[in-house]
């Protein structure tokens, strides 16, 4: 039976890497035998420092194609594919609605829904028959947020992304999920406004606790998986 040991020499792209749930991804998949770009606007080579061979730093700017295009064309001269694209990448804002400008609501739209289409288009003439490709959405793409809305609707479309592309990549054997986090503990999310008597599991998700789904997902053991969402929120919206 496959299992996360199929990731073994593969080559997987993290955006959003440099911390948080990214660098725990990047982290996972190295451990288990992956070659891992660390791509991210803002620095990644601590994790190249810590982690050492296997792990490559990237600078990328994940609302930009030209950006794609340089990451694209280091890969193909460096390894000559790419198996498992994780789009991690993701900026938050929350305010009252009426204090969004339409440049706010374009950052977030654009690093968070256009820059994982921008991915999907640039890297998949690079990706074999048998690679994945991971989208992490939110819970927040489940159910509206209203102090968060270009945030919340970023992460439906990502929802919406993830299962067009399944359907448009199925004939190339090429597999795309969605991952839908709760409140995880990073820097991204302050765990203590959480109220943990609104969930199941009571406290914030780990990063890790994330990042072995989507190695799962990257993996051959999820082969029969396409197009879904893999909520991972300690049951906040069963």
């Amino acid at each position: 039976m496959p299992g996360l040991d199929s990731l073994r020499d593969k080559v997987a792209v993290v955006t959003g890497a440099a911390k948080g749930q990214g660098a725990a991804e990047v982290e996972l998949l190295h451990s288990l035998g992956a070659t891992v770009v660390a791509a991210d606007v803002l620095p990644t080579q601590h994790l190249v420092d810590r982690l050492g061979p296997g792990v490559v730093s990237h600078a990328l700017d994940v609302a930009d194609a030209s950006s794609w295009a340089d990451l694209a064309a280091r890969l193909d001269a460096e390894h000559g594919r790419v198996d498992v694209l994780v789009n991690n990448a993701g900026v938050f804002e929350a305010k009252p609605l009426e204090e969004w400008s339409p440049a706010d609501t374009r950052r977030v739209l654009d690093v968070n829904l256009v820059g994982a289409i921008l991915g999907i288009q640039v890297l998949v003439p690079l990706m074999p028959e048998g690679s994945s490709i991971v989208n992490i959405s939110s819970t927040a793409g489940l159910r509206g947020y209203g102090a968060a809305l270009p945030y919340s609707a970023s992460k439906f479309g990502l929802r919406g992304v993830s299962r067009s592309a399944a359907q448009a990549l199925a004939r190339r054997g090429i597999r795309v999920n969605c991952v839908c986090p709760g409140s995880v503990d990073t820097d991204m999310h302050d765990p203590t406004r959480l109220d943990p008597a609104r969930i199941p599991i009571p406290r914030p998700g780990r990063p890790l606790e994330v990042a072995t789904v989507v190695a799962f997902l990257a993996s051959d053991a999820s082969s029969y998986c396409t197009g879904a969402d893999f909520v991972v929120d300690g049951g906040l919206n069963a």
